[in-house]
């Protein structure tokens, strides 16, 4: 784990993986989206901790593997009831694998190796 110093006080920073699944054809689309992305959802992200946020495509498979590092993952259960969480992801459902309430199919990923 990785150690940051905020307002005085000592936070451990827990790395996050998980994958997610796009729909064939939507490659770019995808990159523009984000490329694009609403700056009062970046502000969400950071605002609930979320930092060094990345996402990977597999072209091959499709599974994007998305990797962000957190203080403290409890924010993270805020983010779905959030408009500009539920905007976003209506934005996003036609080209990605999603749940009943449009939020992208997310698969946690177990850390088995970390290299400080």
């Amino acid at each position: 784990m990785k150690w940051a110093f905020e307002k005085s006080k000592i936070c451990i920073m827990k790395r996050v993986g998980s994958k997610m699944f796009l729909k064939k054809g939507y490659e770019q689309e995808y990159k523009k989206r984000h490329d694009e992305i609403w700056p009062e959802l970046a502000e969400l992200l950071s605002d609930t901790g979320i930092s060094e946020y990345s996402i990977f495509l597999d072209a091959e498979t499709l599974v994007l593997f998305a990797y962000f590092k957190i203080h403290d993952t409890v924010t993270l259960e805020s983010l779905p009831s959030q408009p500009i969480m539920k905007k976003w992801w209506s934005h996003m459902k036609d080209i990605m694998e999603t749940n009943p309430d449009n939020s992208p199919v997310n698969i946690s990923l177990s850390e088995v190796f970390y290299l400080p």
